[in-house]
């Protein structure tokens, strides 16, 4: 069975360190605030201007101008700053966040990634995507392993227009968890009741496959 959005929340959540400064993409990565490891020390930033970002308010903590980077409210922890969108960014390009957590539209073999737009389609713009791609070195992608057709999203080159080239190294999908390494994925990880065989027939690119493979734990 695929993952849901608070699974791949959960999974992404056992990759954060004690110390680190986390970035949170629009989307599924938001979520990963809901579930820090207890009692470990992590700062998530938005891009947009906060430093220390909590879970997603309760109807009590609900504080309407209090937003992150897609606009949905948040609460702050003890220790937490705000700022403007220029220091946020020059944060984010000076190499101090340890980790950055995006959606994708799109990731292949050369750990390129393309994930700001679908030609024909409306385009909201890039964000902070460019800046984050480029100014991280751990950066994990969360995405849908194929569209609804079947099609596949993990592939041997990128079709969509790039957001960044050979900056991503691990991938995590509803079906799999993956590294990209000397030019082909590498299976880590399985989700529950997911078989290798679904994985490797909805990856387009070349993929390397252990043995065994471990199914996730949450």
């Amino acid at each position: 069975m695929s993952l849901t959005r608070q699974q791949l929340a959960k999974r992404v959540a056992q990759e954060l360190k004690d110390g680190y400064y986390v970035n949170l993409g629009i989307g599924i990565p938001t979520l990963v605030a809901n579930y820090v490891p207890e009692g470990m020390a992590v700062m998530l930033q938005s891009e947009n201007g906060l430093l220390g970002m909590g879970q997603f308010p309760t109807e009590n903590e609900l504080d309407a101008d209090l937003i992150n980077a897609g606009k949905q409210t948040v609460t702050m922890i003890k220790g937490a700053s705000l700022f403007d969108s220029a220091e946020s960014f020059a944060m984010i390009r000076g190499g101090h966040v340890d980790l950055t957590v995006l959606g994708a539209f799109e990731v292949d073999v050369k750990g390129n990634i393309a994930s700001y737009m679908i030609p024909g389609k409306l385009i909201k713009g890039m964000g902070g995507a460019m800046d984050l791609v480029a100014g991280a070195d751990n950066i994990i992608v969360t995405m849908t392993h194929a569209s609804k057709h079947g099609i596949s999203k993990l592939l041997n080159n990128c079709t969509l227009p790039l957001t960044g080239k050979g900056c991503i190294k691990k991938v995590l999908t509803d079906l799999a968890f993956i590294e990209i390494k000397d030019g082909k994925f590498h299976l880590l990880e399985r989700a529950p009741g997911v078989s290798v065989e679904e994985i490797i027939r909805l990856t387009e690119g070349q993929l390397a496959v252990p043995e065994h493979v471990p199914e996730m734990s949450f």
